[in-house]
C-alpha cells in the first residue's frame, strides 16, 4: 500500500510552522495529512502550536512583559483566547533569539497568528471542497498530564471540537495522537471514540510524558500493550534502524505482525539523521529499506514526489 505522507506542522521547511499559510501550502504540495499540535488556551479554546509555551515562535514577551512564570516561560494555557489572538507568529528560534534553522523562512514579523483547531479544520475542509481533494487532520494531544494540573481536559476538548465539525466519526480523515498512552486508553475507553489512535514514540531521555518507558514499549512485549489500545505507533526516525543508523531494525516488522501501523517522524531535508548522506538517503532507508506506513515531513513537496517516483516504479 502507498505510504502517505503527513505534513509535519504544515509545509514547515519553508513558511513558519503551524500557521495558515504553511497550512496552505501543504495542501497544495500533496500532503495527504497536515498535522495539528494541539494546546489549549486558559478558557479552553484549542490552539494550533506546538510548544505548551509561546516565546519560542512568538512575540509574547514584548506583548506581555512580567507574564512569564518562575521558569521564564510564557504559557499558552496562561492567556486567553484573545491575548492569544494578539500575538504575531514566527520562524522558531532559540532562547536567544536565533533562528533554529537558519536557512529557513526568516524570522521577522509578518502579522501571522496561532489558529484555533476550529479555524484550521475550516480552512483544510474549504480547500478540500476547492481543490476537489481529502487531506486528513492529524491531530496531537500536547503534554496532557500539564493540562490535566491546570484543571482541562485537553483529549475530551480535543474530541469535542471535531465532533462539532462532523469529524469524530470512523470514515473522518483524521488520526489522533499523543506520547501519553494513558490518554490513548482514556480516547479508546472512555471517550469511545471511533477514530485510529496512534501511539507516539519517544526516548527514555526526553521529559515528558514522565514514567513512560518507551524502551519497553519498543519490545515484543510492550508492542504487544500498544496493540490493545492504539492502532499504530509514531517513532522516532533513528528508532527504525540500528546503531550503524541505516540497518533497519525490527521494531516496523514486529509493530507489522500486530497490525500496527507505522507513521514515523521528522523527514527534514535541512537536518538529516545520521547514517544518511542526503535527503533522497534518508527517504529511501525510511519508505524503501524500513517500510514505514507514513511519514511525517518539514518538506512535503519533496517527499510528495519520492513516494510517487516510488510508486511508479512498483506498478
Amino acid at each position: 500500500m502507498k505510504p502517505i505522507l503527513i505534513a509535519h506542522r504544515g509545509a514547515s521547511g519553508y513558511l513558519p510552522e503551524h500557521t495558515l499559510p504553511a497550512v496552505v501550502a501543504a495542501h497544495t504540495m500533496g500532503a495527504d495529512y497536515i498535522e495539528q499540535d494541539i494546546v489549549l488556551s486558559r478558557d479552553g479554546v484549542p490552539l494550533v502550536l506546538h510548544d505548551i509555551y509561546l516565546e519560542t515562535t512568538t512575540d509574547v514577551a514584548r506583548l506581555f512583559p512580567g507574564r512569564q512564570r518562575q521558569d521564564g516561560r510564557f504559557y499558552a494555557i496562561d492567556f486567553d483566547l484573545h491575548e492569544i489572538k494578539t500575538l504575531s507568529v514566527r520562524e522558531r528560534t532559540t532562547a536567544d533569539g536565533k533562528a533554529v534553522f537558519p536557512d529557513r523562512f526568516p524570522v521577522v514579523d509578518m502579522a501571522l497568528r496561532i489558529p484555533t483547531l476550529a479555524e484550521e479544520i475550516t480552512l483544510i475542509s474549504g480547500l478540500n471542497q476547492s481543490r476537489g481533494t481529502q487531506t486528513g487532520y492529524y491531530v496531537e494531544m500536547k503534554a496532557p498530564a500539564f493540562h490535566q494540573a491546570a484543571g482541562q481536559d485537553i483529549a475530551g476538548i480535543t474530541l469535542d471540537t471535531l465532533e462539532q465539525a462532523g469529524l469524530n466519526t470512523k470514515a473522518a480523515p483524521v488520526f489522533l495522537q499523543c506520547f501519553d498512552p494513558n490518554t490513548l486508553r482514556y480516547l479508546k475507553d472512555e471517550l469511545r471514540t471511533p477514530l485510529p489512535l496512534i501511539q507516539l514514540v519517544g526516548e527514555n531521555g526526553w521529559s515528558d510524558p514522565p514514567g513512560v518507558d518507551f524502551q519497553m514499549m519498543r519490545s515484543e512485549l510492550g508492542l504487544d500493550e500498544v496493540a490493545r489500545y492504539a492502532d499504530g505507533i509514531g517513532p522516532w526516525i533513528p528508532q527504525l534502524f540500528e546503531k550503524d543508523g541505516m540497518t533497519p531494525s525490527r521494531l516496523v516488522r514486529a509493530a507489522h505482525d500486530r497490525n500496527l501501523l507505522v507513521h514515523t517522524y521528522t523527514l527534514r531535508a535541512d537536518s538529516l539523521e545520521a547514517g544518511f548522506e542526503d535527503f533522497e538517503a534518508l527517504q529511501a532507508g525510511v519508505f524503501s529499506e524500513a517500510k514505514v506506513d507514513g511519514a511525517f515531513s518539514d518538506f512535503p513537496d519533496l517527499t510528495r514526489r519520492f513516494i510517487d517516483n516510488i510508486q511508479r516504479r512498483s506498478d
